[in-house]
């Protein structure tokens, strides 16, 4: 199979398993068949364009020119390698993770569930192998689209008006800021493409240059920098599979990815250091950083704790961006690992939590460790990755970020990765304390944990998080042609 073959494939597989999935909506062996199938199928798709890509190929495709300058094309680089890799496998651990989560809650409209998430796996590919600005903003649009029904799956007036403001901020994000910031770089460079060295080299400068990196900040809402943050914790409303898919899989990762993608082949790294942009991202990042995790500190819900952690932890990523250098710039790509696996990891145990007790506040933790040692072991490990500790992958990905910073006298950098890491200390170790330290109440209903496949899956990443901190060199070896070989 060609490389083009082989990313029409990637693109078609999960539209062909979400039709699939409403065919057998009566039959729900058979749809959740259909929904694995299509992830494993998926995975071996995605995972065989690696070889070329780490020999420096570039495979590619185009779906459509619409004008000799505007196309819907494709071209698999790196960075976008990196994206379409975990998310095609984290899909498949999720939907093992969601057979048991939605027969364990009888949760309603499980078929259109299936089939929207099978879409939005569709347009996360999309967006990883987009060959220019205009098609990752297509398939952008098209994941926002297909995760509100996800979002507001519950259906009660509350969920609505939360995926209301899910929806509102991220369509408005992007129309009203990002694709007049795309129109704009069209005008100044006269093509789209992403292109190594960034394609606005000499072509804004000043004021023109600040607007304009300011309008894809914030205009990329799923990044989630403050202030556009406000979609993430409404999102909390939806099932845990698909808390699973916002925070780890495809939504915000897309976010972080977009943000990294354009300041590396739209910008350029060395025209954004020469032009002293990286000052103001990197006060954006730092705010966003520590307020997140300070409110993260006064939650007691714990998906809404998660929710804050992961506006915080996202603009790791813009931080070590900001920087702009080789070694940070390796911290922010292995990031978007580090966190997908820690994150879902702790989303699993979440979910786990609420399956077998229906416990979904904090001071509902007393003890929850002795009763599911599997569950909220996973979650310790989640947790130390989120803070950093080794022998957990958080702590690769901050030590690239840090040693970048160190290297360029970054000091508001290296201060922040200091206090951020306190702080997540500050709203997960008392967690963990709560769970294995206090006794259950007297009066609490014994319960043992959540059904299998949803202890098999967080028990799977939390295992990835462990073994990723050993085992991280292929994914250094994929990334390195980005952040200069390193």
């Amino acid at each position: 199979m060609t490389g083009q073959e082989t990313i029409f494939l990637a693109l078609a597989l999960p539209l062909l398993g979400a039709l699939g999935i409403a065919l057998a909506g009566r039959f729900p062996d058979i749809r959740e068949g259909v929904t694995l199938a299509t992830a494993i199928g998926l995975v071996i798709t995605v995972w065989s364009l690696i070889p070329a890509v780490m020999a420096g190929g570039a495979p590619a495709a185009t779906l459509l020119d619409i004008t000799p300058t505007l196309s819907v094309a494709f071209s698999v680089e790196p960075l976008g390698m990196l994206f379409a890799a975990f998310a095609s496998l984290l899909w498949v651990v999720n939907s093992v993770y969601a057979v048991g989560y939605m027969r364990g809650n009888r949760e309603k409209h499980q078929t259109r569930f299936y089939a929207c998430f099978a879409i939005a796996l569709s347009a996360a590919m999309g967006i990883a192998f987009a060959g220019n600005l205009f098609t990752l903003f297509l398939f952008y649009e098209v994941l926002t689209l297909s995760t509100y029904p996800l979002v507001a799956h519950k259906g009660d007036a509350a969920t609505v008006r939360s995926a209301r403001i899910y929806i509102g901020i991220l369509i408005g994000t992007s129309i009203g800021l990002l694709l007049p910031a795309i129109i704009w770089t069209a005008g100044l460079a006269g093509t789209l493409d992403f292109t190594p060295g960034g394609i606005l080299y000499g072509k804004v400068a000043g004021t023109a240059l600040v607007v304009l990196l300011a309008l894809y900040l914030f205009g990329i809402g799923k990044a989630a920098v403050m202030p556009v943050h406000r979609w993430l914790p409404a999102a909390m409303v939806a099932p845990t599979p698909v808390s699973a898919l916002l925070h780890a899989v495809a939504v915000v990762k897309a976010g972080v990815f977009t943000v990294a993608k354009v300041a590396v082949y739209i910008f350029g790294i060395d025209f954004l250091k020469e032009q002293g942009m990286g000052t103001w991202l990197m006060v954006a990042a730092a705010t966003t950083i520590l307020l997140a995790s300070l409110v993260a500190l006064r939650q007691t819900n714990l998906k809404r704790l998660l929710a804050y952690s992961t506006i915080s932890q996202l603009s790791y990523v813009v931080l070590a961006v900001s920087v702009l250098a080789p070694l940070s710039l390796l911290g922010a790509a292995f990031h978007l690992v580090a966190h997908a696996f820690a994150k879902i990891t702790l989303f699993f145990a979440a979910g786990s939590i609420y399956t077998a007790s229906k416990k979904t506040e904090l001071g509902q933790l007393d003890g929850i460790g002795r009763l599911m040692p599997w569950t909220m072991g996973a979650f310790t490990i989640g947790a130390l990755s989120m803070i950093g500790i080794p022998p957990t992958v958080g702590f690769v990905s901050k030590w690239f970020i840090m040693g970048g910073a160190m290297e360029t006298g970054q000091y508001l950098v290296v201060a922040t990765l200091a206090l951020s890491t306190l702080l997540n200390a500050g709203y997960f170790l008392p967690i963990v304390y709560r769970a294995f330290a206090k006794a259950p109440p007297v009066d609490a209903k014994p319960h043992g944990e959540a059904p299998l496949t949803i202890v098999v899956a967080l028990s799977f990443t939390a295992l990835m998080v462990i073994a990723l901190f050993f085992l991280n060199q292929p994914v250094l070896d994929l990334i390195g042609p980005v952040t200069g070989g390193l």
